[in-house]
């Protein structure tokens, strides 16, 4: 319940700061094209707070979290003054209006590269992309990419950590095959081959780099209990924190995943458990809860986790960067999240990438309370993350989006008038139909995940 509550919490802060920043985009513009604004909205349904400023524009803060929007003077809405007509936007010219739609997005990416450049001013942990291990058979294998190798290229793009190797690899989505550039522990750099042909990200919540068979080095985890979930099997059985765990049913274990694929196949069966706690050995009668996953086979579930041995000091690096520096990296990491963003929407048309992955509000909810709970660095870069997405999403040309108000103003600007009423009505309703599937298609996946 508390994973609940704090993930929601996580998800309105997230939303309520884009949401603002979208929506004041569209504020500010129409404010110096000289358009009256009537109301500014964070949120839908009943007003929680509001309060008007000397322009006697109203703002309010209301009970629905999901969205927000600028009501401004127009005569295709409301009925205006004669006096007030110049203040209206449909009075303004194509490019004016142009300029106050746009502004929405603009103000989503200029709000991304202001928070990856806190993020890269307080300070980035990154971890080299070294390979931990290569799945038999795979791509990867075939290519010939070997563990204890670091990936430093990937193509033209050079790769200092994991989050730029999966970048890499998804802008690389369609092509035949990508060079890859890797370094050995004797700093030996060889280039190999990956061959992409019919590569496809088609599964749900399968990463682009196991998908090819590159798993990334971890530190290994040891048989040694490091926390108990409440109310689970473990602490049933009264298994308790530094308790090592030496075999079960008589099987010696080597090894944490040796464990894991134990307890998966063994719901509601009891197993026999011998434990070294503290100078004495135990042993403890264990039986794993069962859970449904997302294929529907039934695993067992024991609910412990294990001490992980640390990072060799080598593989992690913090690095901080100045103002200016900042800056010039946080734009080119929106641009290239604006880019690949497009090339994933794209992938997605051409069936490159399965429509299965996309998220909806559970998911952006979950990725929130996860972000937060990891600090202040994370956060930003998820922020930053759903900005760009938030951006680039209204850019979409579906009429009731951004994009598709942009697209009646490009063809009027050419046509020099507007697009029909009919034609704009009939499109609106088309778009909010889609616009509907893909929610409820998203929030089918968000569920399906949970």
């Amino acid at each position: 319940m508390f994973d609940f509550f704090w993930n929601l919490g996580s998800f309105i802060l997230a939303l309520g700061i884009l949401v603002t920043v979208h929506e004041y985009g569209h504020f500010w513009v129409a404010r110096k094209a000289g358009v009256k604004v009537l109301r500014f909205s964070i949120g839908f349904g009943k007003p929680l707070l509001k309060w008007h400023d000397k322009y006697n524009t109203e703002y309010v803060i209301a009970a629905i979290p999901l969205g927000g929007y600028v009501k401004m003077l127009d005569e295709r809405v409301d009925e205006v003054p004669a006096n007030q007509r110049h203040l209206s936007f449909n009075a303004k010219s194509v490019q004016a209006r142009i300029a106050i739609v746009a502004a929405g997005p603009m103000a989503n990416f200029l709000f991304a590269i202001f928070a990856l450049a806190a993020m890269y001013m307080v300070g980035v942990q990154t971890i080299k992309p070294v390979v931990g291990n290569v799945v038999e058979g795979s791509r990867a294998e075939q290519a010939g990419i070997t563990s204890t190798q670091q990936i430093i290229k990937i193509g033209d793009d050079d790769i200092t950590n994991w989050q730029d190797a999966t970048f890499s690899l998804m802008s690389h989505l369609g092509d035949k095959s990508v060079a890859v550039t890797l370094r050995n522990e004797n700093y030996q750099q060889t280039t190999q081959i990956l061959n992409l042909d019919g590569w496809k990200l088609d599964q749900q919540d399968v990463p682009p780099l196991s998908s090819l068979g590159i798993v990334p080095f971890r530190p290994q985890a040891t048989l040694t209990i490091a926390a108990i979930t409440k109310d689970s099997a473990a602490e049933q059985a009264n298994l308790q924190i530094d308790d090592i765990i030496l075999a079960v049913n008589g099987e010696t274990m080597s090894s944490w995943q040796q464990l894991v694929n134990l307890i998966t196949q063994s719901a509601n069966k009891s197993l026999q458990f011998s434990v070294k706690r503290q100078d004495s050995i135990k042993t403890i009668i264990v039986t794993p809860n069962s859970r449904v996953v997302s294929n529907g086979v039934e695993q067992g579930f024991l609910g412990v986790a294990p001490v992980v041995e640390q990072w060799p000091d080598d593989f992690v690096e913090t690095r901080h960067y100045g103002p200016l520096d900042s800056i010039v990296l946080g734009t080119k990491e929106t641009w290239r999240l604006i880019t690949l963003s497009f090339d994933m929407i794209g992938n997605l048309i051409t069936g490159q990438v399965s429509v299965k992955n996309l998220s909806g509000p559970v998911g952006i909810a979950v990725g929130a309370g996860t972000s937060v709970s990891y600090g202040l660095v994370a956060f930003l870069s998820f922020l930053a993350l759903i900005s760009v997405n938030l951006g680039v999403f209204n850019l979409l040309p579906l009429p009731v989006l951004d994009g598709g108000h942009l697209m009646y103003y490009i063809i009027e600007l050419f046509r020099k008038k507007p697009v029909s009423e009919k034609t704009q009505e009939f499109g609106f309703k088309v778009g909010a139909l889609l616009l509907i599937f893909l929610t409820c298609f998203a929030l089918f996946n968000d569920v399906s995940r949970l």
